[in-house]
């Protein structure tokens, strides 16, 4: 909502400018080439600039640093356009003045705003980072404290091996060999029998 009274501030003062006939005033070519640079520069401001910044706001809007940047542009086209709305007074018509006018206390209204809103954002990071410092302050003071983890370790005997697998013999055949599995074995000669 905020950025919107600004958007509306700004859509109203381009009208506002665009309308002034500065050629027309009564007063030295110096004054009037002066209020014309014043009034080129802040409609620069108006359809780039800020347009621009409030757009990083609305896709950010805690962002402490977007507020920082929109406040200081507001304050810059407050000063501009209430030096344009003084010289309009002076030298310009009254309508030109009192539409100007109007203006100034818009953006200062603006201004005002997103001045609570930068303290307000401050506060409350301030606020997150006190209890963050405190919270690493505990986890680090909780970490001295404890007392380190033994891991024992027993390495007096030495760690018992696998048995290995022991292969199994070869199993011998009762055939001798040379002699052909299909040929008869001689008899084994019983040395107590007589022949």
């Amino acid at each position: 909502m905020m950025l919107s009274q600004v958007e509306q501030a700004s859509q109203s003062t381009q009208l506002d400018l665009a309308k002034m006939r500065i050629e027309r005033w009564k007063t030295d070519g110096g004054s009037k080439r002066q209020t014309e640079g014043n009034v080129e520069s802040l409609q620069r401001n108006l359809q780039s600039a800020l347009p621009e910044i409030i757009a990083q706001l609305r896709a950010s809007p805690e962002d402490l640093n977007a507020t920082f940047k929109l406040y200081r542009n507001l304050d810059a086209l407050y000063g501009v356009l209430g030096s344009v709305a003084e010289s309009a007074g002076a030298f310009g018509t009254r309508d030109e003045f009192q539409s100007l006018e109007n203006d100034v206390s818009s953006f200062e209204r603006s201004r005002k705003v997103f001045a609570d809103r930068m303290e307000t954002l401050a506060s409350a990071k301030e606020t997150e980072l006190a209890h963050l410092r405190t919270a690493l302050q505990n986890a680090q003071s909780a970490a001295k404290t404890e007392p380190p983890k033994k891991v024992i370790v027993d390495d007096t005997e030495p760690p018992k091996k696998p048995a290995a697998k022991k292969k199994p013999a070869p199993k011998h055949s009762a055939t001798q060999p040379g002699a052909s599995p299909n040929q008869p074995q001689p008899q084994p000669q019983n040395p107590s029998k007589p022949q």
